[in-house]
């Protein structure tokens, strides 16, 4: 007999009805919730429907879970019954016998609202006696329910007995236990637990279901990292080893949740207490270490893994001569390269790419293209990916010969190469500004079938508007829209920086328009443009009203379009408005980069506050960023302008002893300051410094220098100089003649001015009003005052508008104002 008799587990007492005079009506009323088409009472007789009798129908319905729900539901809304603990956990045992888990949570959980401060437990035990549930279904039950509605030591008591009594715990139990009590940070309960659940580990694994793996994710995603390392060491302290590719699983979570320092401490307990790291525990630490750039660490490593006996394989090497590359350690990762070759590695094509990838960021385009054919020689398949590394490193630095010859040989191959390789190629012939070559290679894509995607078209669009061709750029952009690819704002700010180098407003307008038209949004650049325009346009009050309106919607602005803006106030001398933008810059935690810098430190100059930029300068020494030569080259050429002569000679010399060395402009600042100075030796001195680091002075060099030599020892040899200048094919400008004439000028020697003015005509140059003002007033000196009326009525025929000097000169003279008011329509 499975169970005892009904009548003994039953309550007597007098209001209770008697069961076995009743039976009749409790057969009857079983069967019509039995029954499909099951229509509830109409009037039910109070006399029979007492609350005594749920239990009793409860039992009668027990093989008929979802009948004993109606009856259990009909109950509680028709009769009004309010059903006891009993009823709750009665149900709840008929439905977890027939395995109901969905419909018996759901009264669980409402048990557990309506029954606060009852042992749930305690009065569940009293129902195997009565439905023979399974122990093992309902504790594991009980368990989940408890955590799930975070009621923790109500679960870890039902943990702690099943452990006691030696009843399973289910997989799903144990899962919804750890991971509830963990995500809800229950930390007392996790470690109350942890003995037991070691305890669990191996019985558990003979069922499929890794209680240490599970546990050690559970504290690793909730960044429990030393729970997780004390939950491994109790593990292997109650002699459970767990397997070494669990480790494995667990160490490369500690990675990618963690830093490489909680992984590397996990790895070191492997080594204290077990399992013995394999092959792959070492590459995985090693390649956390390769990416945070901490290559001493991997070596370590790897000297340890030898030392251990493990030999590398391909991927310990890929990871190795990766990171020393990429860390641009050539002559290191040469060397292992070389010794994984010599160990009979046979290296793929990524770890090449890599290599290749390395040779031309440094720009040692040799060696890569040197790689490149070893490749091809050892017979090594080269993947699309490689190519296109190679075929991008070249142009991007400018070898778009070479580029094309690799792009060749992938061709020879029968080897087909991909949109991005197309693109890669198609890009370094805009940016070398061969447009032609660039559209041939787009016309050769198109005949093998490729269809162009967003970024070609993207390439294409701002070759062109790089190069002002807006008709193409516009008829290419149209072009995409029809073959159903949909420009990005990249491409429109492409238009918009063509219209831009042109001139163009109210194109530029119009772009912007269409890209609101399109459903566009502006990003930083798009803005940075429209502030470059208005500021071009010397356009300040509106410039700033985007400005201020851009951060009013909190569009982010970036140091470009901060540079922008000062720039502007600085040319157009409002000074005060750009160190406030600069401040709100700072303000804004937008940190300003050395080109910024390098703008206000002229800006500083120009307005006479060289203390100001003193300090700057000193700042950006101390706190960065890093100075560059354009930086160099402000403050020595501000300090010129600021006669501060020696200061500029006491920095340029210790530019020459640091890593950024000094250019033809640096060069050119000084010897043209130490000329107005007349320190002429010293100048002399500066530009055989010049020839001596093999810089090429440019016509500003020279001339400087010929005024130098005018001003202080003589005309032979400024004109000596000239001659040099002419002789080694730098173009003189207008404003070197004019040097010279002046020089002969101020001599008397003015057929000799009039001849290098001749000069100056026959090369192609057009006289400035500084030119003629030099002739005229020559002339005017030596008493030639008639030719010097011709000289000044060809000026005026030449458009050339006469200044306040030579007005002056003009009316000392009593030259002809008569002539000029005619000339200029006046």
């Amino acid at each position: 007999m499975i169970f005892p008799p009904l009548k003994s587990l039953i309550p007597s007492t007098s209001r209770n009805l008697s069961f076995f005079s009743s039976k009749p009506h409790l057969i009857r009323i079983s069967t019509a919730f039995q029954d499909y088409y099951f229509k509830p009472f109409q009037n039910p007789n109070s006399s029979i429907f007492q609350p005594t009798i749920v239990d009793h129908l409860l039992f009668y319905l027990r093989s008929k879970p979802s009948s004993a729900i109606k009856f259990f539901h009909w109950s509680q809304t028709v009769l009004g019954f309010d059903h006891s603990f009993r009823i709750y956990s009665a149900l709840v045992h008929i439905l977890l016998v027939h395995r109901n888990f969905c419909h018996a949570h759901q009264l669980f959980d409402e048990m557990l609202v309506r029954f606060k401060g009852v042992d749930v437990c305690g009065g569940f035990v009293s129902g195997f006696r009565v439905y023979g549930g399974n122990a093992n279904t309902v504790y594991s039950f009980l368990l989940a329910g408890f955590c799930r509605n975070g009621r923790f030591d109500e679960g870890i008591g039902v943990f702690l007995r099943m452990s006691r009594m030696g009843i399973d715990v289910a997989s799903y139990a144990l899962r919804v236990m750890m991971d509830s009590m963990v995500s809800s940070c229950y930390i007392d309960g996790v470690l109350s637990v942890l003995d037991e659940l070691c305890g669990q580990s191996e019985r558990k694994m003979k069922q499929g279901f890794n209680v240490y793996e599970f546990t050690m994710m559970c504290f690793i995603n909730n960044h429990l990292f030393e729970m997780a390392l004390n939950f491994h060491r109790k593990t292997i302290d109650r002699g459970l080893l767990p397997a070494v590719v669990d480790c494995n699983k667990i160490l490369k979570a500690f990675c990618r949740e963690s830093t490489v320092a909680v992984a590397s401490k996990f790895f070191d307990m492997m080594i204290e207490v077990g399992p013995n790291p394999n092959l792959v525990t070492f590459s995985t630490l090693i390649d956390s270490y390769c990416k945070e750039k901490r290559l001493n660490e991997a070596f370590n490593l790897y000297d340890m893994m030898l030392q251990r006996g493990i030999a590398p394989d391909l991927i310990v090497y890929s990871i190795l001569i990766d990171g020393l590359f990429k860390n641009e350690e050539i002559e290191k990762g040469n060397r292992l390269l070389a010794e994984a070759l010599g160990r009979g590695i046979k290296l793929d094509s990524v770890i090449f790419g890599s290599v290749l990838d390395s040779y031309i960021r440094v720009g040692d385009i040799e060696k890569a293209i040197e790689v490149y054919k070893s490749m091809c020689r050892s017979g090594i398949s080269l993947s699309v990916v490689t190519n296109v590394i190679l075929i991008k490193g070249l142009c991007e630095r400018g070898f778009v010969q070479d580029a094309t010859a690799v792009f060749g040989e992938f061709l020879k191959r029968g080897l087909e190469p991909s949109v991005l390789a197309y693109s890669c190629l198609i890009d370094g012939f805009c940016k070398s500004g061969n447009l032609q070559e660039a559209f041939r290679w787009y016309r050769k894509m198109l005949d093998v079938g490729h269809v162009p995607d967003l970024v070609l078209y993207s390439v294409l669009i701002n070759g062109l508007s790089k190069r002002g061709y807006m008709n193409e750029a516009l008829q290419l952009f149209f072009q995409a829209e029809m073959r159903g690819v949909q420009p990005n704002v990249c491409i429109v700010n492409s238009l918009i920086d063509g219209f831009c180098r042109l001139n163009r407003t109210k194109d530029i307008m119009k772009v912007y328009r269409l890209m609101q038209m399109k459903d566009l949004t502006p990003d930083t650049l798009t803005y940075t443009l429209l502030l470059k325009v208005l500021v071009g346009k010397c356009k300040y009050d509106g410039a700033l009203v985007l400005f201020f309106r851009l951060l009013k919607v909190d569009i982010s602005i970036d140091a470009i379009a901060y540079t922008t803006l000062i720039n502007g106030l600085c040319e157009h001398n409002n000074l005060k408005a750009a160190l406030y933008m600069f401040q709100l810059m700072l303000r804004d935690r937008v940190n300003p980069d050395i080109a910024l810098y390098n703008v206000l430190l002229k800006g500083l100059f120009k307005n006479s506050r060289s203390v100001d930029a003193v300090n700057v300068f000193r700042g950006i020494l101390a706190n960065g960023p890093e100075p560059d030569i354009v930086t160099y080259n402000t403050m020595i050429g501000g300090y010129c302008f600021s006669k501060m002569l020696d200061e500029a000679i006491q920095l340029y010399e210790t530019l020459s002893d640091g890593p950024i060395k000094p250019t033809v402009i640096t060069y050119t600042l000084l010897i043209d300051a130490l000329c107005k100075n007349g320190r002429l030796n010293e100048a002399v001195t500066m530009f055989r410094k010049l020839m001596e680091e093999h810089l090429e002075p440019t016509v500003v060099t020279y001339s400087s220098l010929v005024d130098g030599h005018l001003k202080c020892s003589g005309i032979e040899n400024a004109i000596v100089l000239f001659e040099e200048m002419l002789g080694n094919n730098v173009e003189p400008s207008i404003v070197s003649y004019s040097i010279l004439m002046d020089g002969l000028c101020r001599r008397g020697l003015i057929e000799e001015a009039l001849s290098v003015f001749d000069a100056a005509i026959d090369r192609g140059l057009m006289p400035d009003v500084v030119a003629y003002t030099i002739v005229i007033d020559g002339l005017c000196k030596v008493g030639s005052v008639n030719e010097a009326n011709v000289v000044y009525e060809r000026m005026l025929s030449e458009g050339v508008v006469p200044d306040e000097v030579l007005d002056r000169i003009i009316a000392g003279y009593h030259l002809s104002v008569s002539r000029k008011k005619q000339l200029l329509g006046k």
